[in-house]
């Protein structure tokens, strides 16, 4: 079979190499899947550059999420075992931690619902605990994680303000739903923020940016605010002053969604079956910005890796445009 292998650490375009290699087998209580979609996350350019929490051993394959096949034919999604990620015609997975592809979706959007939407839902719902009516904003809000927030908090019923990149940006984030976009590179971020709500600031901040991003954040964070730390695209990650959050009375909440699934793995099913059920309904929709080919995929996860990407972009083993 086909998969793209890393066997040293740089940038993605550099080091991610398309070659064929054995089919991987199936161990206890794993089973194989057949690749349909995997979706570029952006944890997949950290691991090419050996910068993820997870370093798996060289030479590995990258890719975090799949829609894929079973042999006895149901539609699923998974997490690869790393080294052998999800870049691959062919993958294993643990049988235990599969989750039904909905029906709603289709192959390249379902793979783009896993780890994004679970990460939304969680950070919004069980750790920042938004409320409807409240303010939420989020950064990077036209990319695969900010969209997908942007998404899942006007389905709680809160006001949305995105902030973006340009204004090819700024356009993908109000057809999101966004209530207010704000272009950080034309606009004061802190200034729009306490204009739109009448100087209390945002109650709920989703930051998966870092760096400069937090600084504006907790300057317009309202009282007993929560700044929802989900990563750190930026590269630089911040040191927060805890005097300040003292005297605002704000709260920094972190967020490792991984952890649900070796800690909760039953909170991870739960969050599935009402993703499930929001898709059907028609309130999210992974956007899906470019479906591309197999050989395409190091040029993709590349453009990821530098922030040019809109919502997400998934790769499609088998060439298809499901």
């Amino acid at each position: 079979m086909q998969a793209w292998r890393v066997h040293r650490n740089g940038e993605p375009s550099e080091v991610m190499e398309l070659e064929e290699t054995d089919r991987p087998t199936s161990g206890d209580g794993q089973v194989l899947l057949e690749v349909r979609a995997a979706n570029i996350n952006f944890p997949d350019a950290l691991l090419c550059r050996g910068q993820y929490q997870v370093r798996p051993p060289l030479p590995f394959t990258p890719g975090v999420e799949i829609c894929g096949v079973t042999e006895d034919g149901r539609r699923v999604l998974a997490t690869p075992a790393l080294p052998e990620g999800g870049f691959a015609e062919y993958v294993v997975a643990d049988e235990a931690a599969l989750l039904p592809a909905p029906d709603a979706l289709d192959d390249a959007e379902a793979a783009a619902l896993h780890i994004g939407y679970q990460t939304g839902w969680f950070g919004l719902h069980r750790r920042a605990h938004l409320q409807a009516g409240e303010t939420l904003l989020v950064h990077a809000a036209a990319g695969g994680v900010g969209s997908a927030a942007v998404q899942l908090g006007k389905a709680a019923g809160a006001t949305v303000i995105g902030v973006v990149g340009g204004p090819e940006k700024a356009t993908i984030a109000r057809e999101l739903g966004c209530d207010l976009v704000i272009d950080r590179r034309t606009e004061d971020i802190v200034a729009a923020v306490k204009e739109a709500t009448g100087g209390r600031g945002a109650d709920v901040v989703y930051d998966p940016v870092g760096g400069d991003a937090y600084a504006k954040s907790v300057k317009c964070i309202a009282f007993e605010g929560r700044v929802l730390v989900v990563g750190f695209a930026s590269g630089s990650i911040p040191t927060p002053g805890l005097n300040h959050a003292l005297v605002k009375n704000y709260s920094i909440v972190g967020l490792h969604w991984g952890l649900y699934n070796t800690k909760d793995p039953a909170a991870v099913r739960a969050c599935h079956d009402e993703l499930t059920k929001l898709a059907a309904q028609g309130v999210i929709k992974p956007l899906i910005s470019e479906r591309v080919p197999m050989a395409d995929a190091a040029r993709a996860v590349q453009r990821v890796a530098d922030g040019t990407s809109t919502g997400r972009i998934v790769v499609l083993p088998s060439g298809g445009t499901r």
